[in-house]
């Protein structure tokens, strides 16, 4: 018998960021569950991805801004960890599932602010708070947040405030989970080109050039940028990292 691997639960892990993050940890040698909200042909084919890199992997749908539906999720999770891994409890939980709203500060209807608080901060909030009790004691919660919670580009004043919110509640999820040995820190990807509000980085060139002139590294994000730093966080090289927001963005605006 050899022993268990680890299990890592990625929302939102069937394609762009998370996907990537998902392959990585994998790569790590942690089996993967990823969430997708609804294309699940995408999920099963990452999952299948996942499997050729020789750990077990499986989908499950979550819709991470409904947060009446995390019991009945975590029971399907839990039978999911039985049936699929042979485990009881999960490693590591990153929330990376969202959406992007571009609004400007003075245009943001309540039903866009509404929305961005189920999906960015009241889903990570409550979901986390759920999975405590599926969270192996020693694990670890990675949350994600954006280079705009610290420089402002018009047009996520809404967007960037649950980020900020979620890097507070980073620490405090540090603070009273440590007593079970479970680090909470949270990555701040900068601009990088995937399909994440409409691909407008990775389609539009002006915003592409534009950022990339305003990046030390001289260059916009890629998915493989970031994936990888969030694959360390959950290992055990990274087990003295706590409570930290550590920026993922080549330098921008510095």
């Amino acid at each position: 018998m050899g022993t268990q691997n680890k299990i890592a639960l990625v929302t939102g892990g069937s394609r762009g960021l998370g996907k990537n993050a998902a392959l990585k940890i994998a790569e790590k040698g942690v089996d993967v569950i990823v969430t997708y909200h609804s294309k699940k042909e995408e999920a099963e084919e990452t999952v299948a991805e996942i499997k050729q890199l020789g750990v077990n992997a499986a989908a499950v749908q979550l819709n991470v801004g409904e947060s009446a539906s995390f019991d009945a999720f975590f029971t399907e999770v839990k039978s999911i960890l039985k049936s699929v891994f042979n485990a009881d409890q999960f490693d590591f939980l990153v929330n990376n599932a969202g959406i992007g709203i571009h609004a400007s500060f003075a245009e943001t209807s309540e039903e866009q602010f509404d929305t961005l608080v189920n999906i960015q901060f009241k889903g990570p909030f409550f979901l986390t708070q759920k999975a405590l009790s599926y969270l192996n004691d020693g694990g670890a919660i990675i949350n994600v947040s954006t280079g705009l919670a610290r420089f402002s580009l018009p047009g996520y004043a809404a967007y960037a405030s649950m980020k900020g919110a979620m890097e507070t509640l980073t620490k405090y999820q540090a603070k009273e989970l440590g007593a079970r040995g479970i680090r909470s820190n949270i990555v701040a990807p900068g601009a990088i080109e995937t399909d994440f509000g409409g691909g407008v980085v990775r389609d539009n060139e002006q915003m592409n050039a534009g950022i990339a002139s305003q990046t030390a590294l001289g260059r916009v994000g890629l998915p493989d940028d970031i994936g990888g730093v969030v694959a360390f966080l959950c290992t055990e090289e990274a087990r003295w990292i706590n409570a930290q927001r550590i920026e993922i963005s080549g330098g921008m605006f510095l």
